[in-house]
Order: C-alpha cells, then sequence, then structure tokens
C-alpha cells in the first residue's frame, strides 16, 4: 500500500494576555564577567515581570483542533509497498519512506480548490466490510454542508477522514492550503465547570500559556541560580527563545480577542468572573463553540451540536451559525436545524455519498424526484432488456441467428458500467403501531393547585392541567425549567409540595420512556434478553421482528448492551420502550440519538396512537408532527436560571398555567409568552 498524507498535529491550547518584552533579552552577548551577568539577570527579571500582566492557572483543553500541515493533499492507492510516504502538492517531493512514482503524480488532482476541502472516491474497509465505497464531496467558505443517513452509514468514518483520524483505503482529499486548521465541535462539550469563564475561553490557548509559564519558570530560575554563570547563561538563552515565540505566537493579541468574542457570544465582560458551573448546557456550548473560534480555525465540524441543547440555545446557534464565513460540516438528526442552516446536504447511502442543493426539506423533495425518475428510467431499461432476451432466445438458432448476436450485444451494452440503471435503493420500512388505547377512560391526566421545587426555589405554583383521551401535549422550555420534573411528578416518581397529580381512574396505563433510558440499559444482557426482561409474556417471534425493525440483524441481537453504541442502545431502548403496553405515552426526549428512520418510525406510530401523550422534546420536527396541543416557545433570559429563582404565582387552569409557570422559571412574565 503506498499513500501520502498530511502532518496531522492534535493541538490543545489554553492562554492568558501578555505583553511583549521588547526584545530587551533577544540576543545574548558574551559572558564577561560576573557583574556584567548580575546586571543582566536583573534586568531580565524587571522586563519579564512587566511581560506576564495576568496570571492564569495551568489549565488543560481537549478541543478538536486538527492542523493539516506540509501537504495540502493525501492519496491513497494500491501498490507494492505497504510503508507511508508524506508527499506536499506544491512539489510533489517525497518527505519520508515510501515510494513515489511520476505516474502516482499524474493521477493526483492538481486544480486545487480555493477554500474549504474536497473528497474525491474516498474508499474505507473495516474487517472485510466496506463501509465507503465512492465518498466524493466538497465544501467551500460560505457554504454550510448536512451529512444525512442511517446511523452505521459512514457519516462518521468521513469525519475521521477529514479530520485527518483516518488514512483511507482509496481515493482523494484535497485542502485548500498548507497547515490549515479544522476544528471539530462534539456533542459532549468540553468545560470545566470549576473554571470562571476567563480560565474557559483562555484554555484555547495552550501553546501560549505553555510560553508564559515557561517565561515565569525561567525567570524563577535566573532569580536563583546565584553566582552559577553557566546556568544563567543557558536560561537566558532559553527565555530569549521564549520571547521570540511568544511575539510569534501573538501572545499579546489574547486578551483582545477574547474582548472582541466576548459580545458575538452573548457575554459580557463582567462575566468573566463567574463560574462555568453557574450556566446551562446552552451556554457552555457558547464556550465550547468560542474557544474554537479563538484559535482561528479555516473550518468547522459540527457533530450532534443540538442534543441536550434547549430550543433558545438552538435558535443562538442557527443564528451565529448563520453569520460565519467559514466551511462548515454538520453532522445531526435534527431536522429543523439542517433545514435552518444546511445550504447542501450530503447524503451517504450504501457507502456512497451524493449532494443536493438546498436545506434538508429541499433535499427530500428533490431525492423523492429523483428515486421517481430512476425507477421510470429502470422500468424501461428492465423492458428492453426482456424484449432482447426474448429475441435471443427465438432466434439463436437458424438463419436469424445474426440478429440473435445482434440482440446479445445490445444486452452487453446496456448492462456496461456508466450506462446501466440500478434499480432504485428502498430501505427498509420500519412501522409499528403500539398496542389499542380504546377502553381508557376520558380523563388521562388531571393536575389540580400543583406547587413544587427544589431547596427553596419553585418550579410550579398553584398550577393546574388536565389531558384527555387522544390529546398529544408538547411541554417545551428552557433546561432546568421543570420539564422533566413535571412527567415524574405525573409517573408518581415524586410527590408535590402542594396540590395533586393524578392519573385517570378508568384504564389508564402509563407506559415512561426516561431521558437517559439507553444508559439504563442492564449492559450484561443481549438485545434479546432485554425485550425479554422487559415483557416476559411476549413471543419470541415478535421480539425479533420488532428487533430487524430497530435494524439489529440476527448476530446484533447476541450482542450486549455494553459493545453496543450509541445509536445501537438508543433504537434498542425505543424498541424496549415499543413492547411495553400502555394508553397514556410519557416521553422524555425520546429522540436523542436516534437515526432519521427511527424517528419516522416512531412519529408515525405516535400520530396512529389512540390513547394520550406527554412529550418533552427540543426537537422541533418531531414535536410539530406528533403533537395536537402546544406549548409556545419560549423567548428566553439566559441569567433568569444562573441568578434568580422567582416565585411562581399563576392561578389559570388548564395548559397555559404549566406552560407560564416554565415561561416564569426562565425569568418571563405571561405577556412575553404567546398564547
Amino acid at each position: 500500500m503506498v499513500y501520502t498524507n498530511t502532518n496531522t498535529v492534535s493541538m490543545k491550547r489554553t492562554g492568558r494576555s501578555v505583553c511583549p518584552n521588547d526584545g530587551l533579552c533577544r540576543s545574548r552577548s558574551s559572558l564577561v564577567g560576573r557583574r556584567r551577568l548580575v546586571a543582566r539577570r536583573q534586568s531580565v527579571a524587571t522586563v519579564a515581570s512587566v511581560a506576564t500582566v495576568a496570571s492564569v492557572a495551568s489549565v488543560g483543553s481537549h478541543l478538536s483542533l486538527m492542523r493539516l500541515g506540509h501537504a495540502s493533499e493525501y492519496k491513497v492507492k494500491s501498490g507494492s509497498d505497504n510503508r507511508p510516504s508524506l508527499v506536499t502538492r506544491a512539489s510533489g517531493q517525497q518527505q519520508s519512506s515510501g515510494s513515489f512514482s511520476d505516474e502516482d503524480s499524474r493521477s493526483r488532482s492538481t486544480s486545487g480548490i480555493s477554500s474549504g476541502v474536497r473528497l474525491e472516491d474516498v474508499s474505507v474497509t473495516f474487517k472485510n466490510h466496506q463501509v465507503l465505497k465512492n465518498a466524493s464531496w466538497e465544501v467551500k467558505k460560505g457554504e454550510r454542508a448536512g451529512m444525512v443517513g442511517v446511523n452505521g452509514a459512514g457519516k462518521t468514518t468521513q469525519i475521521n477522514v477529514l479530520l485527518g483520524k483516518l488514512v483511507p483505503d482509496g481515493g482523494v482529499v484535497t485542502l485548500a492550503r498548507k497547515n490549515m486548521k479544522i476544528a471539530s465541535l462534539n456533542q459532549e462539550f468540553d468545560v470545566e465547570l470549576s473554571r470562571t469563564v476567563r480560565e474557559e475561553f483562555m484554555s484555547a490557548f495552550d501553546e501560549q500559556m505553555w510560553v508564559i509559564r515557561r517565561q515565569e519558570e525561567v525567570q524563577k530560575g535566573l532569580e536563583e541560580c546565584g553566582e552559577d554563570m553557566e546556568k544563567m547563561g543557558k536560561l537566558l538563552d532559553e527565555l530569549n527563545e521564549l520571547t521570540s515565540k511568544a511575539v510569534d505566537l501573538d501572545v499579546s493579541l489574547m486578551e483582545k480577542k477574547l474582548e472582541v468574542m466576548l459580545p458575538q457570544l452573548g457575554f459580557e465582560l463582567a462575566d468573566l468572573d463567574r463560574l462555568v458551573a453557574s450556566y446551562s448546557g446552552g451556554w457552555q456550548m457558547r464556550m465550547c463553540l468560542g474557544k474554537l473560534l479563538l484559535q482561528d480555525p479555516d473550518m468547522l465540524v459540527l457533530d450532534e451540536p443540538t442534543n441536550h441543547l434547549d430550543l433558545d440555545a438552538i435558535n443562538w446557534l442557527e443564528g451565529y451559525l448563520k453569520e460565519q464565513e467559514l466551511p462548515i460540516v454538520i453532522v445531526s438528526h435534527d431536522r429543523a436545524f439542517l433545514d435552518a442552516l444546511c445550504t447542501k446536504i450530503i447524503e451517504t447511502e450504501r457507502g456512497v455519498t451524493q449532494t443536493f442543493k438546498g436545506n434538508y426539506t429541499e433535499y427530500i423533495a428533490q431525492k423523492k424526484e429523483q428515486v421517481a425518475q430512476q425507477w421510470t428510467a429502470w422500468e424501461k431499461q428492465e423492458k428492453e432488456l426482456e424484449r432482447q432476451r426474448e429475441i435471443v432466445r427465438r432466434l439463436s438458432a437458424g438463419a436469424n441467428s445474426g440478429r440473435a448476436s445482434t440482440a446479445e450485444k445490445m444486452i452487453e451494452k446496456m448492462k456496461a458500467e456508466g450506462t446501466y440503471v440500478e434499480k432504485p435503493f428502498v430501505p427498509k420500512k420500519r412501522s409499528f403501531t403500539f398496542p389499542s388505547a380504546e377502553r381508557m377512560g376520558r380523563v388521562a391526566v388531571k393536575i389540580e393547585g400543583l406547587t413544587h421545587g427544589y431547596n427553596g426555589r419553585t418550579l410550579f405554583e398553584d398550577a393546574s392541567l388536565e389531558i384527555e383521551k387522544g390529546e398529544r401535549v408538547a411541554i417545551i422550555g428552557p433546561n432546568g425549567a421543570g420539564k422533566s420534573t413535571l412527567l415524574r411528578l405525573v409517573m408518581g416518581r415524586e410527590e408535590p409540595v402542594e396540590g395533586h397529580v393524578q392519573m385517570g381512574e378508568h384504564g389508564i396505563v402509563p407506559n415512561y420512556f426516561e431521558q437517559n433510558q439507553a444508559e439504563a440499559l442492564d449492559p450484561d444482557k443481549n438485545a434479546i434478553e432485554t425485550l425479554q426482561y422487559a415483557a416476559p409474556d411476549a413471543k419470541l417471534n415478535d421480539i425479533k421482528g420488532l428487533l430487524g425493525k430497530m435494524m439489529f440483524n440476527g448476530a446484533a441481537m447476541e450482542k450486549k448492551a455494553k459493545v453496543l453504541s450509541g445509536g445501537e442502545k438508543a433504537r434498542l431502548a425505543m424498541a424496549k420502550f415499543m413492547l411495553t403496553e400502555g394508553t397514556l405515552l410519557v416521553l422524555d426526549e425520546p429522540t436523542n440519538h436516534l437515526d432519521l428512520p427511527t424517528k419516522e418510525t416512531l412519529e408515525e406510530a405516535i400520530e396512529a396512537f389512540e390513547g394520550s401523550v406527554i412529550a418533552v422534546s427540543h426537537d422541533r420536527f418531531f414535536l410539530r408532527r406528533i403533537a395536537n396541543r402546544w406549548v409556545p416557545d419560549l423567548d428566553l433570559d439566559r441569567r433568569a436560571l444562573a441568578l434568580r429563582a422567582p416565585r411562581l404565582s399563576d392561578s389559570d387552569s388548564g395548559s397555559h398555567s404549566i406552560v407560564r409557570s416554565l415561561a416564569r422559571v426562565a425569568g418571563l412574565s405571561p405577556s412575553r409568552t404567546a398564547s
């Protein structure tokens, strides 16, 4: 195997602000006598003390910032030598062991791209299974590309290739320029809750911070070295190098960069001394994004960025990303998020990628039209092939054998690569229906005079709500407003401080999907055992049939939960939920980690469900489809949850009492909440 690859360096940065020390230690004079060295040491100590403007504790960071250096393109192709070979695209000169022939050079792309990145015919195989066959796409400045496909289609594999974490078996990856930096924001936000906001942002400058810390250590060493001339000389040399490096890294501009970025992220200078722990997940996400942008990346990769965010945080993120000119790649199952942001959609299906212009909804329309046209072309082709085969059968012998030979050549031509129309791929339909709820009473849930909260903080006060049979109620609000608490009260997991939360008296059987249900799976049970334990009376064939609809094949059904991927755990948890009978579905963030086909299966099942539903979700597309009774979207005050806990007083009856309770805990008055 012969391949050429970029140098990839994982950069971990932290930082603080200093001033350059005016070059007073940039050159070292010869050591002539003790007096001269002592005077020089004093001068250095003075300059170094002036240089350090702020003192920030040593803090680490695990932001993913890949610097793709020296080479701006790598290519993988078959060869007789399995050694790696690094090649710069500009010069084509080999930099490490391996072979790189003129033929290899000619087969590489020479046109280049003005910005962003391009993948061409990238292929990857794992354990004899080809994950990617022909991944080809590009994203340029000003473009926001959304990657879609079922779990396991190869989206993460492409991201790992893009970030330089995985070398593909074949294909070309072209970068716009040398030393290109690609920043990655993962769904699990990397922040230290014990830091201040300033320390968290400064953790973006790890290299600069190392220089500053080392300058302090060298300065201390100079103060303690006494009459050791040799040691003093070495320390002065190192300080000279550190000073030059500080200038090269623009250490003096760190504070200025932070001051410029803070208002863009919605922070104020007064927020810098607050603890990260005092902010919600949405604001911690802003910190993570800010840390990436402080490093001046050339491109952003976002992996499920809306997971665990409330609607306010999602709306802010959409608006902020729209203002960015950087090329952006988004991996997400949030269809509303993809609709709001994307300028193109990259679909991965059976290892092959295809690019569609526009957002997610436009992609669905184009895909539907494309499949319809492909069906028409395929059916026309098959009819012609059958006609030609009939000619061969009738005329293969006798005087008309020439016509048969012509027909055989026509068949070969029609089947040739590049001309044959493949039969459209039809994903396996995963339809499912919940058990009938015909025998339930009119009232499913009744809440009267509910007052509840924790540690002196009131979530609901004198709130009331009634849910009837057939109603599908969506409860939305900021993280921490009490949505999950309300569901636990309905389920009897908690007792209200005051008031009553009761289920209806006739035929109300709850089926509860908890927010972290996937993590609650028994790690030592396989998929079949998990469902058998949840529903002892269920037939084995029914269990296997349901697992098949959740994309578990024969071998996967025997895998223990502890070795399943996040997506597989989510689908298994959903299968467990679907197998449980109930007339009242209580759903707490059910779509987290589900791929789009599984979401659609759940949506169709809920739409057809005859009982009642209470759903808490930040997935706007999901809620729009399943809910027939809505709470309004909230315009949140970001400090409400962190700085104050207002007491609530709302004696209104019906669902709007709960709505206004959720609004008030976010710092809103009823007049600011739409009816």
